[in-house]
């Protein structure tokens, strides 16, 4: 009896200790409990909605409330990506090994917060926000590079988010734009964004984070998206730093003049006006009999998805319908290359950087970006991830170092990966992700007592360079700085 006794006891102490760790936070919507993370203290909220599901009538307009839920939310499974082609093998979906998450959905908004103080309203962690890349046509918050609890063991709040992506994040029209009350249509993507800030701002407290200390940081699109926000008047004060990842940087250097005779074509990727965007949207709408916009918002997924694509095909034309940021007046006021001249950028400190065998060489505007902030009063640390990636053989299309090969580094999540990492590469990523999580908590990648990374300037005119040894069986550090 005394033993059923002390089983009783110990199990009711357990319980409450459990709980104690894991508290019931309440936050917009109502109330949310998370689940534990493999890294002991880390605890993971899974799949939060942070803005109400963006279909049907609220198809291409600004996020809307959270819809209340009754009861406590587990937040124990990611949220829906954004809807997007299926990816099949090869590439990048050998490489992140896609297949686990929910199914793409227009229904998105959701984030994914990971702590080691949830509840811990006086604890104020600093707090960084991971946007996704995928030519902001594809990818979600949850891959399996973008593990957060190696973040959250680094006393950081580590949250990552969906947001809507290609026709249904980015659409333009006419009739949305006499629709809204500021008369603009498209950036819904980038207004997703800046409702997760506003999310952050209102309910990172409860998960033990600083709303006061918040970083913004992107990799390919999601560096286009943090510059986008960089540039824009809606989302400043919502972060105190940005980290720009495989962006670009910036160029002053008009583009060569077109040869005398040659037609004034338009590139199938060259950046639209915002006039021409919302006529070419027309153009396919209106052939397609979606001559509304309640026919427009009653067509299915599907039918919106293929619509483009349908209509260059049977026409043989190249007309496109938005499926990336604008130039609207609103959202965005100017191009990020001319708010970095104009002195129109957030005033944050900046880390922007690169891989060695990206998409083109992006130093030469990386480094001009650098010179440009110093030249206002700024200031930014620029960076090369030069480690070539090992190979076991299985993907013969991504090599070296491969625009998007840093991320298993910054988040160090190797373990997810195929690839035979070496001692020097788990010692590569600790220290990428020590240099990262530094900034997000100081503003300097070396801490707050000072290192060998210093900001790149006119005189000291140099990247760090992150890398293995010749060797390749041990790390060399930080690497050795480099002009670009």
């Amino acid at each position: 009896m005394k033993k059923l006794l002390y089983l009783l006891v110990a199990f009711v102490v357990g319980y409450y200790n459990c709980d104690a760790a894991n508290p019931v936070l309440t936050i917009e919507g109502g109330q949310v409990q998370g689940v534990k993370a493999e890294i002991e203290g880390v605890t993971v909220y899974r799949g939060i909605p942070y803005a109400a599901p963006p279909i049907k009538n609220l198809r291409w307009k600004a996020p809307q409330p959270v819809i209340p839920w009754q009861g406590v939310k587990l937040a124990d499974k990611f949220g829906h990506p954004g809807y997007q082609s299926v990816h099949y093998p090869g590439g990048y979906t050998t490489e992140w090994g896609y297949g686990d998450e929910s199914p793409y959905s227009e229904d998105c908004l959701y984030l994914n917060v990971w702590t080691k103080a949830p509840g811990n309203v006086g604890k104020k962690l600093p707090v960084a926000l991971w946007i996704h890349g995928g030519g902001y046509r594809e990818g979600w918050g949850s891959e399996p590079e973008f593990d957060g609890q190696e973040w959250a063991n680094k006393d950081v709040v580590l949250v990552s988010i969906n947001y809507r992506l290609g026709v249904f994040g980015f659409l333009t029209h006419p009739e949305l734009s006499k629709e809204s009350p500021n008369h603009v249509s498209g950036n819904y993507g980038i207004l997703d964004q800046i409702e997760s800030l506003k999310w952050i701002k209102k309910n990172i407290a409860q998960f033990g984070g600083d709303p006061d200390n918040v970083t913004i940081f992107g990799q390919s699109a999601g560096a286009g998206s943090v510059k986008t926000l960089c540039e824009s008047p809606l989302a400043r004060g919502l972060f105190k730093k940005a980290i720009i990842m495989s962006g670009g940087g910036i160029t002053t250097t008009p583009p060569p003049a077109a040869a005398p005779g040659a037609p004034a074509t338009m590139s199938a990727f060259a950046p639209m006006t915002f006039e021409q965007s919302e006529l070419q949207t027309k153009e396919i709408m209106d052939w397609a009999g979606l001559t509304s916009l309640e026919k427009m918002r009653a067509a299915s997924t599907e039918t919106i998805y293929t619509l483009g694509s349908l209509y260059n095909s049977v026409t043989g034309k190249r007309t496109r319908m938005a499926a990336m940021p604008v130039v609207d007046g609103y959202v965005s006021l100017q191009s990020f290359d001319a708010a970095a001249v104009d002195n129109k950028l957030a005033q944050v400190p900046y880390m922007i950087g690169y891989t060695l065998n990206d998409m083109g060489s992006m130093a030469p505007g990386i480094a001009e970006f650098c010179l440009n902030r110093e030249k206002l009063g700024g200031k930014a640390f620029a960076y090369e991830f030069a480690r070539p990636l090992p190979t076991d053989g299985r993907s013969d299309v991504l090599k070296g170092a491969f625009h998007s090969s840093d991320l298993w580094f910054v988040f160090k999540s190797l373990k997810h990966c195929w690839r035979p990492w070496t001692a020097g590469d788990w010692d590569l990523s600790e220290k990428m992700l020590t240099a990262w999580s530094n900034f997000a908590k100081y503003g300097n990648p070396n801490g707050n007592t000072g290192g060998k990374w210093a900001p790149y300037t006119k005189e000291n005119p140099k990247f760090m360079v992150f890398k293995l040894d010749a060797s390749d069986k041990e790390n060399s550090g930080m690497g050795e700085p480099l002009k670009p």
